[in-house]
């Protein structure tokens, strides 16, 4: 592998995580919430996945859209592609806690799963 590409693998932790988690924010065309609003749950979600890293190996990226465009943010849960909407802050913190620590997924803000089997 390339150093500098095995270094920030190394860096990135990458290959030890359980969760990897997508969230629609900071949209170029806003159109599933406000933009404002998906900043404060971006930045919800960035300091809350800190907080939990001794806990739960989680990996965030921020989508620019996840191409559901209502009811956002919306905010996808790898493994099993758990799709949720209204993704605030609230939404956010009872998915990490019911469903990546209590192992129940929030059937209130699920809308769909696809857990892109192979």
């Amino acid at each position: 592998m390339i150093p500098e590409l095995s270094e920030t693998v190394r860096n990135l932790n990458i290959g030890n995580y359980r969760w990897h988690l997508f969230l629609c924010a900071d949209q170029t065309k806003p159109l599933c919430c406000d933009k404002a609003e998906s900043i404060v749950a971006w930045d919800y979600l960035k300091r809350r996945v800190k907080d939990l890293e001794t806990v739960a190996s989680v990996f965030r990226t921020k989508a620019n859209c996840l191409r559901v465009c209502q009811q956002g943010p919306i905010l996808l849960v790898y493994p099993g592609g758990y799709w949720y909407r209204n993704a605030n802050p609230e939404v956010i913190e009872r998915v990490l806690q019911e469903h990546l620590l209590g192992g129940k997924p929030v059937e209130e803000f699920l809308f769909a799963t696809n857990a892109l089997s192979e």
